[in-house]
């Protein structure tokens, strides 16, 4: 026998001239298929000379022969009654490690194939997907014969419709959408997973094993068989075997470039692996583009071969239920069918998608497939498409399903040749922290989003069903980031101009065209005002009212804003920011429905506010409010707890401190005396407790006593904070107001925590950006930067630094990072002055930079 040191030096030195094979590693079949042979040889040199009593076959993506560099090794020890072997299989596996094969094993035994096939789907399939290796052939053949024997009808169709239920499962865990950013190239959605269930599907339901003792991969073969039965176009299944061999070659590469096994393409690995492809130069996005063009590809694969699969084993409805819808279409079930043998030009097309949107169907797989092979013929041709808007805007004014209506346009390849200014959308890249999808799907998601309101029994869904242009709104939200592609700074001007030139082509009027352009040029600005600026000032409110000509406009730029943040990701949409919107919103609409300016506005709210609160001639309440004099403190805290906050001043405490638990964050506000610097040692303590603050707002008595109060989560869950922690922040807090607690020695501390938190949570990369806007009585600083821990306090000590006082601060998550937005005065009470804003734009992203 062989020495095993000897092998796994050859074995070694073998895969690693593999790996370091560039001419390979671009041909990504060839490569994975080399790397199985190759493992497959040296597990024969390891035990052949064994005699093993079993068949020990590969399974998984080595029996594909695809294995990618860091793929587990799977073999199954297939025996006809496996008690009694543990020793003998304890040996193999011992001798296989030693050699350097690192396999990961199951033992099977003829029992274990009805017993699997009742209830493990995984496992079973596994059983179907193996390769001969070593040991007893016929034990193996046996095997085979008794997996296709358990195939009882019955059983085929349970098992099929698991695999439904199993892929559902799948793209709920890894990500629904096949134009996720960060994707995992095996699971998400249009990922090699896709392909594979399609696979074993066609196994199950005819009854074959598909792997055998050829050198080519599982999915070559599969390819093969697909174009011999012509199960679809020739065209087709080459667009799949490119994209596939795109993902695989990804893979292959992310495995060598991480040195472990590695599925998810973050970020950084793939701007690693666009300068690793030729074709790419380095160039992430075009890498991504083409990606995402690939895994779409793969994913309408996907769906259009388990559609046929489904119609294959479900009843089928008889055709004198047939509804007919004209001369050319009906409706059988929840399928629309074409009845006709006319050509299917565009027009048709069209009318075929306002079908499936007016009645909540889908289409049958012949009608789908008949679909993409014209959508491939026109493409291919490069043939102008006869343009009409009819059954397009007919699409918009459905009463629901708009939204997937044009996620099914898009997928199958329609709605860009419609609208050719949508394809460059297809695929687009938004680097971001919380960013979760492509601009493209983005776009769709949001337009599902607001549709799906109508369901809800909310003021949000109510509000949505008594809009009269709801078509405006939806082609505002298809819109709204038109113009990304060719700058994503500025791209609300430009995508105006864009929507109104297709809008002038499909025939809208003037007046339609004049309010979709505002909706998609001011579509940030809502969101821009209630998550950045005090709602409780005058200036800001006139400012965003004077935006608006009409209710109509002020009505759907809310539900565009509410479209455009709930598809971001979940992250982003949450219950502060949905308060702040309608705050905002409604304020806005008291305003242009009374022709009230913001201070009228403001000042009827401080009568109501006051006359709630006082309950009498309590002086020292008047007193309280009038050395506050501000209208924001009178909205943030109840009549109750003002007067809580009069009882503890009163008391003359050096601190108090409040919890309190709202819906989605908890509550902190501080009373305290004021002294230098003291918001910055607030915000550090909270730091140093792995506190996110959403929302800082400062209130200060003419007297000095100060009433801050934060918004906040805990860091990693982005929960409430847990109750037994309150002690220890309080202590903490009241540290810091008397100057006792040692922020730095603190930090240092928890230095390497937060690190891990961190790499955990945030990306390093994104713009430090510094702007500064005018205002009546304040300067308003918005400080954009990627988000850190303890990145708050920072800001706040430089502005303590400068000589600079917080009135009001905001901190707003924003798809690539934080934007915090602070009203200061300098330390004489006025308004910053121009000369100083390149000295402040200076200290800040240096801080920011050094924190990075």
């Amino acid at each position: 026998m062989v020495d095993a040191k000897e092998i796994k030096q050859k074995y070694l030195a073998a895969k690693e001239e593999l790996f370091r094979n560039p001419e390979l590693l671009k041909e990504p079949f060839r490569f994975c298929s080399d790397f199985s042979a190759l493992v497959e040889n040296f597990i024969y040199q390891a035990i052949s000379d064994f005699g093993l009593n079993c068949a020990l076959v590969a399974a998984g993506s080595f029996s594909r022969r695809e294995l990618s560099p860091h793929s587990d090794v799977d073999v199954l020890f297939i025996f006809d009654e496996a008690e009694g072997n543990d020793d003998n299989i304890g040996s193999y596996i011992t001798r296989l490690w030693d050699c350097g094969l690192e396999i990961s094993h199951t033992v099977r035994q003829f029992s274990d194939i009805e017993k699997f096939r009742d209830v493990d789907l995984h496992a079973f399939t596994q059983f179907f997907e193996t390769r001969f290796l070593l040991g007893n052939r016929k034990l193996y053949q046996e095997w085979n014969k008794r997996l296709i024997a358990s195939l009882l009808p019955e059983k085929k169709v349970e098992i099929l419709k698991r695999f439904f239920d199993d892929n559902k499962a799948r793209y709920k865990k890894f990500g629904e959408s096949p134009k996720l950013l960060e994707p995992n190239i095996k699971f998400t959605a249009g990922g090699m997973r896709d392909v594979h269930v399609v696979e074993w599907m066609y196994s199950f339901k005819n009854e074959i094993i598909l792997t055998d003792q050829s050198e080519e991969t599982q999915t070559e073969k599969f390819l093969s068989i697909l174009k011999n039965k012509m199960l679809l176009s020739r065209g087709e299944i080459n667009k799949l075997e490119k994209s596939y061999k795109l993902l695989l070659k990804t893979r292959n590469i992310l495995h060598l470039t991480n040195k472990k096994k590695n599925d998810r393409l973050e970020f950084v690995a793939q701007e690693k692996i666009a300068a690793e492809i030729d074709e790419f130069g380095g160039d992430w996005k075009k890498f991504m583009k083409a990606y995402f063009a690939a895994a779409g590809v793969i994913y309408r694969f996907s769906r259009t071969m388990l559609k046929r699969f489904r119609e294959q084993i479900n009843a089928k409805i008889s055709d004198q239920l047939l509804v007919e819808l004209d001369e050319d279409f009906s409706l059988r079930g929840d399928k629309i069918i074409i009845t006709s043998n006319k050509e299917l030009v565009f027009q048709n097309i069209l009318r075929a998608f306002y079908y499936r949107g007016k009645y909540g169907a889908s289409f049958d797989e012949y009608l789908r497939s008949m679909i993409i092979d014209a959508i491939n013929s026109i493409e291919e041709k490069s043939e102008h498409v006869q343009i009409s808007s009819v059954f397009f805007r007919e699409i918009l004014n459905l009463e629901e399903n708009v939204g997937k209506t044009l996620t099914a346009m898009s997928e199958l390849g329609v709605l860009q040749l419609y609208l050719p200014e949508f394809k460059d959308l297809i695929g687009f890249f938004q680097p971001g922290v919380y960013h979760c999808y492509t601009a493209d799907e983005h776009t769709l998601i949001a337009m599902i989003n607001v549709e799906n309101l109508c369901s809800e029994d909310s003021f949000m869904g109510r509000f949505y069903c008594l809009i009269k242009r709801r078509d405006l709104l939806l082609l505002s939200i298809l819109l709204h980031d038109i113009g990304k592609p060719i700058s994503v700074s500025g791209h609300e001007i430009i995508g105006a101009e864009i929507a109104s030139t297709i809008m002038e082509r499909l025939g809208y009027d003037l007046e339609e065209i004049e309010l979709v352009r505002f909706l998609v040029r001011n579509h940030l600005v809502m969101e821009q005002t209630a998550f950045r600026r005090n709602l409780n000032d005058p200036a800001t409110l006139n400012k965003f009212a004077s935006s608006f000509d009409s209710l109509e406009a002020l009505d759907l730029l809310y539900l565009l804003t509410f479209a455009d943040l709930s598809a971001v990701s979940p992250v982003i949409w949450t219950q502060w920011k949905s308060d702040l919107l309608f705050e905002l919103y409604s304020k806005t609409k008291k305003m242009i429905s009374e022709r009230l300016s913001g201070a009228e506005l403001l000042s009827e709210k401080e009568d109501e506010a006051i006359a709630a609160i006082e309950n009498g001639n309590n002086s020292l309440l008047k007193e309280h409010i009038d050395l506050i004099n501000d209208l924001g403190y009178l909205k943030e805290f109840s009549s109750e707890e003002i007067a809580d906050h009069v009882r503890k001043i009163e008391h003359g405490l050096d601190v108090e401190i409040f919890f309190k638990e709202l819906s989605s964050f908890t509550n902190i506000t501080i009373i305290a005396k004021d002294s230098f610097n003291l918001l910055a040692r607030l915000c550090g303590a909270l730091a140093i407790n792995d506190i996110n603050i959403h929302d800082a707002k400062i209130f200060t008595r003419k007297d000095g006593v100060i009433i801050d109060t934060f918004n906040v989560t805990e860091f990693r869950s982005d929960k409430l904070i847990d109750e037994e922690k309150y002690e220890k922040i309080g202590g903490d807090i009241k540290l810091a107001v008397a100057n006792e607690l040692a922020l730095q020695k603190e930090f240092l501390k928890v230095k390497t925590k937060w690190k891990r938190i961190e790499n955990l949570f945030f990306s390093k990369s994104g713009k430090i950006k510094v702007e500064f806007e005018k205002h009546d009585k304040y300067t308003i600083i918005d400080v954009y930067a990627p988000d850190k821990l303890g990145l708050l306090y920072q800001i706040t000590q430089i502005f303590t630094s400068l000589g600079l006082s917080i009135y009001f601060a905001k901190i707003s998550t924003k798809e690539d990072g934080v934007v915090d937005s602070f009203y200061v005065l300098d330390g004489r009470g006025y308004k910053v002055s121009s000369k100083e804003f390149e000295l402040i734009r200076y200290e800040l992203t240096e801080a920011i930079e050094n924190m990075l």
